[in-house]
Parts: C-alpha cells; structure tokens; sequence
C-alpha cells in the first residue's frame, strides 16, 4: 500500500491519498517484529529513490531534513506498538486506538514537517508561527489520509473478529 501510494505515478493510483503515516501506525499495531520498522524505512526511501530517478517526481523533499522521517515514522511506529499493547476486541478499544493514532500523528508531523522546515534549507527565516501556518496548511490531509486508511483497518478488524467470534460460538454448539 505504501509503495503504491507514495510515488503517486503509478498509472490509475494517483488520486489515492498517500498512505505511509497509516502504515507505519498499522505495522506498529500489527507486526511485533523488531526487524519491520527499518523494512519500512528502506521501502519508503526505496520507493522515493524510484520515483524521483525513474518516475520523474521532483526531489524538492529530499534534503537534510529528509533524516527527520525516521523518527517521524517511529513515533507512528511506536504509538502503534502501545494501541497493540492496550488493544481489546470490544467498542471501547476505539478511544485509545483514536488517541495513539492522533499523538503519532501529531509526533510525525512536528518530526517530518518541523524538520523540513527548520533544516530544508528553503526557509531563510523559520519560525513559530511560520510552522504553525504551514502545519494548519499540510496537517489536516496528512491526519485525513492516516484516519481514512486506520478506520478502514478498524473496520475490518472488528469485522474479522466479530465473524471469528460468530464461528467459534457456532462450533461450541
């Protein structure tokens, strides 16, 4: 998802939102294995090399501030990690699944765009409240896309459960 959503050349995808901030999140609520964050790391740095050297999108973001996406994406990461720990198949587990994914959110965004504000090299003089212009900007789509792309797996995974929970009850009869 994240390889075919974050180039945005791919043919027919384009106007699917870019889905890397969900994925991380998700990975993080998912998958365990220590191993699977740097994984993530190198496809999105995989996918953004393709795409600016085969693709013909620009490389205006990659800059020093580029480095500054690893933490970002381990904030998503780890918020995902503490939700998979506090985690409970019941309506309740909505609130905590609702919190982790906005400070993860709110953790990249301060990592990914503060530091490409502050280290891009494109802003003669940052500032606060030029950031937070900026942020009110970009923000919303970025935390739009991550809530889209999450409440499509909550969905599925309520889904999935409530039909595993069904099939269990009907074999115990």
């Amino acid at each position: 998802l994240m390889a075919l959503t974050r180039s945005h050349h791919f043919a027919g995808l384009h106007h699917l939102p870019e889905a890397s901030w969900a994925v991380f999140f998700l990975a993080g609520v998912y998958l365990s294995r220590s191993w699977v964050f740097p994984a993530l790391c190198l496809e999105a740095a995989a996918v953004d090399y393709l795409s600016i050297t085969l693709g013909g999108t620009s490389g205006f973001c990659v800059t020093p501030a580029y480095a500054m996406l690893v933490p970002a994406y381990g904030a998503l990461w780890l918020a995902g990690r503490w939700y998979a720990r506090h985690h409970r198949d019941a309506i309740s587990t909505l609130l905590p699944l609702i919190g982790s994914a906005l400070v993860g959110a709110v953790l990249a965004e301060l990592f990914s765009s503060g530091g490409f504000y502050l280290l891009s090299g494109y802003f003669a003089e940052p500032s606060l409240a030029g950031y937070l212009e900026r942020a009110a900007k970009y923000f919303p789509a970025y935390l739009g896309a991550m809530a889209l792309y999450v409440g499509v797996a909550a969905l599925a995974h309520g889904l999935l459960a409530a039909r595993g929970r069904a099939a269990s009850g009907s074999a115990a009869r």
